[in-house]
C-alpha cells in the first residue's frame, strides 16, 4: 500500500531522480535511514522502476532517429495484446511500447542511427510478427519537450503584464 510518505518521496524522485535520501528525509523531517528503507521497498515491488537520465541527443551533437510507430494487431486468445506487446517490446531498438485507444492498438516508440536502420526494423521485424496487422511510422524531427523537461528553447512569460 502507498502512503502519503511514499508518495512524496516518488514526487521527490520523479521531479529528480538524483536527489540524495538526506534530502528528501530533511524535506520530510524523517531519519535517512527511514527513506532509505522505503526507497529499497518501492523498488523491490517494482513501483521505482528505474533511474533512467533524460538526454538531449541532438544537444549532444549524436545523430539518432526516432519514431513513434503506430502498430494494428490481432490480440491472441487467452492473451489479449500483452503476449505481441512482449514480443515488440524485447526487440533492443524499441524504448517504449504503449496499449492505445484508437485506430491502433499500440504506440511504438523506436531509436536508430539512421532512417534506414529504423526502416528496416519495421520492414523486417515489426510487421512480419504473426499478429502484426499493419503499422504507420511518424519519425520525430525535433523535440521540444519529453516527460516533462523543456529540450529546446527557453520558458518565457507569455502572461499579460498587470499596471497599478
Amino acid at each position: 500500500m502507498i502512503d502519503r510518505i511514499d508518495l512524496n518521496i516518488l514526487e521527490a524522485l520523479y521531479e529528480d531522480a538524483r536527489t540524495p535520501p538526506a534530502r528528501i528525509a530533511q524535506m520530510m523531517n524523517l531519519p535517512v535511514d527511514a527513506i532509505n528503507e522505503r526507497i529499497a521497498e518501492l523498488e523491490r515491488r517494482k513501483v521505482i522502476a528505474g533511474y533512467p537520465a533524460m538526454i538531449n541527443w541532438s544537444a549532444a551533437d549524436q545523430e539518432t532517429v526516432e519514431a513513434l510507430i503506430e502498430v494494428r494487431i490481432s490480440p491472441q486468445r487467452g492473451e489479449g495484446f500483452d503476449a505481441i506487446a512482449e514480443q515488440i517490446y524485447n526487440f533492443d531498438e524499441v524504448h517504449s511500447c504503449f496499449l492505445t485507444s484508437g485506430a491502433y492498438d499500440l504506440t511504438v516508440l523506436v531509436r536508430g542511427r539512421s532512417v534506414k536502420e529504423v526502416g528496416l526494423f519495421v520492414s523486417e521485424k515489426l510487421s512480419t510478427l504473426e499478429h502484426v496487422l499493419s503499422t504507420a511510422t511518424h519519425f520525430v524531427l525535433k523535440r521540444y519537450k519529453d516527460d516533462g523537461i523543456i529540450l529546446e528553447g527557453t520558458r518565457r512569460d507569455y502572461r499579460m503584464a498587470v499596471s497599478p
